[in-house]
């Protein structure tokens, strides 16, 4: 017995140590991306028009890296607070830690080089080195034509400077050892001719994240099968949860019954002339789909949207958008 007891023991010893050493890489040795291309952006008008349209209206990043009004429908972003930072993805909201969308303006990023913002917006590593937490869709951004990004690094040095320090994301255990494993080299893609609407719609509905919010998810990763079949809960401060609709082409409980002209108006009446946000009632749940930054999308480029949804799988997933609905 005392053999097989020292016999255990060592071997529990040894898991021990080899579980540190995996933790020590784990959190010292990670991420490993590879150092910073060292590039200059040229901030050409062109670079700038795309990459604010694709900032603001496609990939999103002003929509977290402003402060917004959540008292009106939408949450549109304030004026005067472009890319200033600040928005709390918090622990109340069913996040694993409090985590700060930082500042984008100049004011906080006029040290960064371009390869250094190319780095983090592909592969998720920060200037220091640093894993981001994926809510900023990094993953996505990988795959995204390298001069779609250029155009975005463009637009991002033309924000006016914003004085607004930002809070330190604090990440729970065990993910802020694991978010160490998620940052990965950058497998960036030539954007499709937009005549193939179904290729070039898989483009854009990739860039504005559209899966990560229209699917099921487990611990934060997508449950296989459940792709853009709606059903992600989505919960207030307060305690509400709010449920992510089905944009699969099903007849039944998705959008196969919706015209390519419904789908565009759905999108484009918040930018017509005569719209205006709406404030949210007291107890009422706002939306958690930014209407307010999509509606900036081209009709073509929401054309090209409907026509990929159409293509995918139909799930037949009756999504009530508030529990006892």
């Amino acid at each position: 017995m005392k053999k097989i007891l020292k016999t255990l023991l060592f071997i529990i010893a040894g898991l021990v140590v080899v579980v540190a050493i995996l933790a020590l890489y784990v959190k010292m040795g990670l991420p490993n991306v590879g150092k910073p291309a060292d590039l200059k952006v040229e901030a050409t008008p062109k670079r700038v028009s795309r990459g604010e349209y694709l900032a603001k209206s496609v990939a999103g990043c002003m929509i977290c890296h402003s402060e917004r009004n959540f008292a009106l429908y939408g949450g549109p972003v304030k004026e005067n607070s472009l890319g200033m930072g600040g928005e709390l993805f918090g622990r109340d909201q069913g996040f694993p830690g409090n985590i700060y969308a930082p500042n984008l303006t100049p004011y906080a990023l006029g040290k960064w080089t371009d390869g250094e913002l190319f780095r983090a917006i592909t592969t998720g590593v920060s200037r220091d080195g640093r894993a981001l937490f994926p809510i900023m869709n990094y993953p996505a951004y990988g795959k995204m034509d390298q001069e779609d990004v250029f155009s975005i690094i463009a637009y991002l040095r033309t924000l006016k400077p914003i004085e607004h320090d930002v809070q330190k994301t604090e990440l729970d255990f065990p993910l802020n050892f694991i978010v160490n494993t998620i940052p990965a080299k950058a497998t960036l893609m030539p954007i499709p001719d937009s005549n193939n609407a179904i290729a070039y719609g898989q483009y854009l509905v990739r860039t504005a994240s559209c899966v990560e919010c229209h699917s099921k998810a487990e611990k934060g990763k997508i449950v296989a099968g459940s792709e853009f079949g709606g059903g992600r809960e989505f919960a207030s401060g307060d305690g509400k949860v709010l449920y992510s609709a089905n944009i699969t082409p099903d007849k039944e409980t998705g959008i196969g019954n919706w015209t390519r002209e419904l789908f565009i108006r759905r999108f484009k009446q918040y930018s017509d002339s005569g719209y205006q946000a709406r404030p949210v009632a007291a107890g009422e749940f706002n939306t958690a789909m930014p209407w307010m930054a999509y509606t900036g999308m081209r009709e073509s480029d929401l054309a090209a949207i409907y026509a990929y949804l159409h293509s995918v799988k139909p799930i037949s997933n009756a999504v009530k958008k508030l529990p006892g609905q």
